[in-house]
């Protein structure tokens, strides 16, 4: 029994200077103060935050570590509870300045200039079955199983190089329909950031898309694509992505509700791909062409391929690029980083069978 409890007891230590090493490293104090955690007077936000760091990788619950009185913090459990509900704390903000500074000062030094870094956007069921009255509760449709659940969709925007994987940002997800809102939110001041996160959660998932690549954008991380599915893939994010800065790689639906501009007429990817003559062979890709993606008169550039489904013969999936330079093999290869994530256990994602069918062509 002895013996357990003193090997618990450097397991605490050795975290607890894992987590002071890393805030000094990459300086967290600043990084909170950044997205206006901080307070003018008491215990600091930093502290806290430190210790809400530690229960995490302790495996311990911040009720069970007052009840035992072990690594009991100099301040109280409202304190907690008080800095956990600051309306003026701007998460998004935190995240993206902490994985700027994880990137600049310990990923890149050790990359190759000419590595290829990406933004990776996707979405997962975040689910919440058992609350009653969490804000802005709703009724989701989860893609992957196919059936509504009460919890949120977890939009989240990674940074990938190939070989790591890092989660820049994350927003949660309501819906739009009040119909399917469990509950709504409470009235808070319009000037907080607390305010605009919630009125975030309740619009379409490409406009927080948006704000989640503007911070990025803001804050300097190093990335020249950004890759995502189907589900976001539409001439106006196509557009509202390149204005932020940044190119595209993304899958695109067979759909006949959206046109691209082929030889001057305005026609859907499967008439363009019934209008051309396949590639034979071995190849990993049908066919590619150069369209022109129109929305409210702007014209971009874009280069299409064609995939070639090695699970289904007479199927194909579509990927778009607005970087015409890149080769198709070149194409396929980038986007196949997306699927890195697959395997990050800090990143769950719900695939339809489509993404599915993809990886196995793609990768």
């Amino acid at each position: 029994m002895n013996k357990s409890i003193t090997q618990d007891n450097q397991n605490d230590n050795q975290i607890s200077k894992s987590i002071r090493r890393f805030f000094t490293r990459f300086h967290l104090s600043s990084a909170l103060k950044t997205a206006n955690a901080y307070k003018k007077k008491g215990i600091s936000a930093a502290l806290i935050f430190q210790y809400l760091f530690l229960l995490i990788f302790s495996n311990r619950s911040m009720y069970m570590n007052l009840l035992i009185g072990k690594d009991s913090p100099d301040f109280a459990k409202d304190t907690v509870y008080r800095f956990m509900k600051m309306l003026q704390i701007n998460w998004i903000r935190f995240t993206t300045v902490l994985s700027s500074r994880i990137i600049r000062d310990a990923i890149a030094p050790l990359d190759s200039a000419d590595r290829v870094n990406v933004l990776i956007i996707d979405d997962s069921m975040f689910e919440r079955n058992r609350s009653k009255k969490v804000e802005l509760l709703a009724k989701v449709y989860d893609h992957a199983k196919h059936c509504y659940k009460f919890g949120f969709r977890m939009l989240t925007l990674g940074w990938s190089d190939g070989s790591t994987f890092l989660p820049v940002n994350s927003v949660l997800l309501s819906t739009e329909n009040k119909k399917n809102r469990i509950n709504e939110a409470k009235e808070t001041d319009k000037r907080t950031v607390g305010y605009k996160r919630r009125m975030l959660a309740v619009k379409k998932g490409t406009i927080a898309m948006l704000e989640l690549l503007k911070s990025a954008k803001k804050a300097g991380i190093p990335a020249k694509y950004v890759l995502f599915d189907s589900w976001f893939s539409s001439p106006s994010s196509l557009h509202a992505v390149k204005e932020i800065g940044y190119d595209v790689i993304a899958m695109v639906k067979k759909t006949p509700k959206m046109f691209f501009r082929y030889n001057s007429e305005d026609m859907p990817l499967t008439t363009i791909y019934k209008k051309n003559r396949k590639r034979r062979g071995r190849s990993r890709y049908l066919l590619s062409v150069m369209v022109d993606v129109v929305k409210e008169g702007k014209i971009i550039p874009a280069k299409v391929v064609y995939i070639r489904n090695k699970n289904k013969r007479k199927e194909y999936l579509c990927l778009i690029s607005t970087d015409v330079s890149l080769s198709e093999e070149e194409i396929i290869r980038i986007y196949g980083k997306r699927w890195d994530i697959l395997y990050e256990p800090c990143f769950y994602t719900n695939f339809s069978e489509e993404e599915a069918l993809s990886h196995s062509t793609c990768v």
